[in-house]
């Protein structure tokens, strides 16, 4: 008998992918990384992170027991045909972003076109570029230079390597250590100010301490996600889609929590270490404890769910071209601007629907035997 789906889930992932659209067009705007528009936009990705360990959690625990054939293998053949067309996708079109802009960095310097090939290839195969070097060609220390939002991806992966070799098989008492030990860590990084913000938006460049963050929000989260799956009580919450959707959009809305003259500089790490620790943990329980029975909202919950993963993976180099058009030094007018924003998130979308119907569903398919439902 197959599982029943959560498509509220499904649902809140396709919101959280909006909203990570919404941030990034704030960054062409920011003068830093405090006064952004929807500030806290990159929680989305430790919501990301959750979200996956309840759901693999949910897809695979039990094959493992009851399948005596399903293998490390076979579980890696799975990820990979569900992660990686998206990941190719993604490193080509920002290359091709790139030769738009000119193949020049963010300060104008010049960038051979081998440079760019290397740095290519290497995002397709998720190999992340040191800053400085001869691919990291954007000159801003990405990870991920052609397709920034890349970075998580390479964690995810670390994430799902973890889960098949070790967290999935400790008992749920030891995956709840593993939590707690997390959450400290998560906490201590956080509060001990590491990343010299009082904030957790690490993990996109190699540079500092961005690695072990990256490392403490994947941890933290998808072991969460796995731990509450396993302990995880079906409930019939009415308007879980609605409720869980406007309370994403406003935690991740709130503004960078400055502190006044004088006040400890701890708010804005309290703030998300409650977000990751409290209120995530719920918004996902809700929505798993949502039903659905057809109509619009099942409709929306699948469609923005079918697209999220693509729209997260292909929007950057969009976001790419609208960066270089609003730094380009010329005088734009509030509506041209207002168009300008319009556009880049439009065209997202279609994007990202275009790579769903005419490439990544296809390429699972054939990769997958004609089953996507990896």
């Amino acid at each position: 008998m197959e599982k029943p789906h959560f498509h509220i889930l499904d649902g809140l992932r396709g919101v959280a992918a909006l909203l990570v659209v919404v941030f990034h067009v704030g960054e062409g705007f920011a003068t830093s990384a405090t006064d952004q528009f929807l500030n806290h936009g990159y929680l989305a990705v430790d919501f990301f992170f959750m979200l996956s360990g309840f759901v693999v959690g949910y897809a695979y625990d039990d094959r493992w027991r009851s399948q005596p054939g399903f293998t490390l293998w076979e579980f890696f053949r799975r990820r990979l045909v569900r992660l990686h067309p998206m990941v190719v996708l993604g490193a080509v079109l920002g290359a091709l972003s790139f030769a738009l802009q000119g193949f020049v960095k963010w300060d104008g310097t010049e960038v051979a076109l081998v440079n760019v090939v290397v740095a290519m290839l290497l995002s397709m195969l998720l190999f992340p570029a040191w800053p400085g070097s001869m691919h990291e060609v954007r000159g801003n220390g990405e990870m991920f230079p052609l397709n920034g939002p890349s970075w998580s991806l390479f964690f995810e992966y670390i994430a799902n390597i973890a889960y098949a070799l070790l967290l999935r098989r400790l008992s749920t008492r030891l995956l709840a250590a593993v939590v707690a030990v997390m959450a400290v860590g998560y906490t201590a990084f956080d509060l001990f100010n590491f990343s010299g913000s009082w904030t957790m938006n690490l993990g996109w460049t190699l540079a500092g301490c961005n690695l072990p963050g990256g490392l403490l929000r994947v941890g933290l989260c998808f072991s969460m996600g796995l731990l509450l799956q396993r302990r995880f009580k079906p409930r019939h919450i009415k308007g879980a889609f609605t409720l869980c959707s406007l309370l994403l959009v406003a935690l991740l809305a709130v503004p960078y929590l400055s502190p006044r003259a004088g006040e400890v500089h701890w708010w804005n790490s309290l703030y998300e270490i409650a977000c990751v620790l409290v209120a995530f943990p719920l918004i996902v329980l809700t929505g798993a404890s949502g039903r659905l029975h057809g109509g619009s909202t099942e409709a929306l919950c699948k469609w923005v769910g079918q697209i999220s993963y693509p729209l997260y993976v292909v929007h950057y180099p969009v976001m790419y071209l609208l960066y270089s058009w609003l730094w380009s030094g010329s005088g734009h007018g509030t509506g041209a601007i207002a168009l300008a924003v319009a556009a880049a998130v439009a065209a997202s979308i279609v994007l990202a629907a275009l790579a769903l119907r005419f490439y990544d569903l296809p390429v699972r398919s054939r990769l997958s035997g004609g089953n996507n439902k990896q």
